[in-house]
């Protein structure tokens, strides 16, 4: 019999190995606010709530990440905007994960790489922190996906076979772990594997999420139950 390929497993970061709803998130979505409402504004005032808001929508449903639209229709560079977004005042403070995720990464077999819509400084703050940045074999943050030279983060499909090709991976040997609704469903349709961490999805969401998750697992330690599962 042929030898089986080894997985590659794809690890969001926001709210799949930590909990970025607690005090993260609420942080950046005020930092966002206020970053496009200066953008948005006119002759020096600050665009109001209600028009930062349908932006902030408008662009998340169409490109998956708010970033890009303030890029494409608005000349922002995404530097700036990762970096004021992302901007806190004690971020360690702030980072609430679970115990044992050293031991579940050291169990996983294959390779293991780090998928984020987050920016590299912050995300590699939040994996230091936790301790798991010399578990992962890569780590892939918002800026760094790309293809012909263009951003497509998650739930890029484009990118998702540049991915693969680049680790030499047919798509069923990949699984993502993931906790956006949109994210699993461009993996499923590319033929990879998933794994819904269920914890932070919305409940008008969930039964999207469902439909195409392999497995749902309510945190990312309860993947050990299910590797043969997401292998078989």
């Amino acid at each position: 019999m042929p030898r089986r390929s080894e997985p590659l497993w794809l690890f969001d970061l926001d709210n799949t190995l930590h909990n970025a709803s607690h005090a993260i998130f609420p942080v950046i979505s005020q930092n966002m606010n206020a970053f496009l409402a200066r953008v948005l504004g006119r002759d020096g005032k600050p665009a109001d709530a209600e028009s930062v808001n349908a932006i902030r929508q408008q662009y998340y449903a169409r490109y998956g990440v708010t970033m890009l639209g303030m890029v494409r229709h608005h000349g922002v560079r995404a530097d700036e905007f990762l970096q004021e977004v992302h901007h806190f005042d004690d971020l360690s403070a702030m980072i609430r994960y679970e115990r044992g995720l050293k031991k579940l990464l050291r169990r996983l077999p294959g390779k293991k790489i780090l998928l984020t819509n987050a920016p590299r400084v912050y995300s590699g703050r939040v994996l230091r922190h936790m301790g798991l940045h010399k578990h992962f074999d890569a780590h892939i943050p918002v800026e760094a996906m790309r293809v012909h030279g263009q951003l497509q983060p998650k739930p890029s499909r484009p990118y998702l076979r540049k991915l693969l090709a680049t680790y030499g991976k047919q798509a069923r040997d990949c699984i993502l772990v993931e906790d956006s609704v949109e994210n699993l469903l461009a993996a499923k349709q590319e033929g990879l594997r998933t794994a819904w961490v269920t914890g932070y999805t919305p409940a008008h969401q969930r039964k999207r999420a469902a439909a195409c998750a392999d497995v749902k697992v309510k945190s990312v330690i309860q993947l050990a139950r299910h590797i043969h599962r997401l292998r078989a």
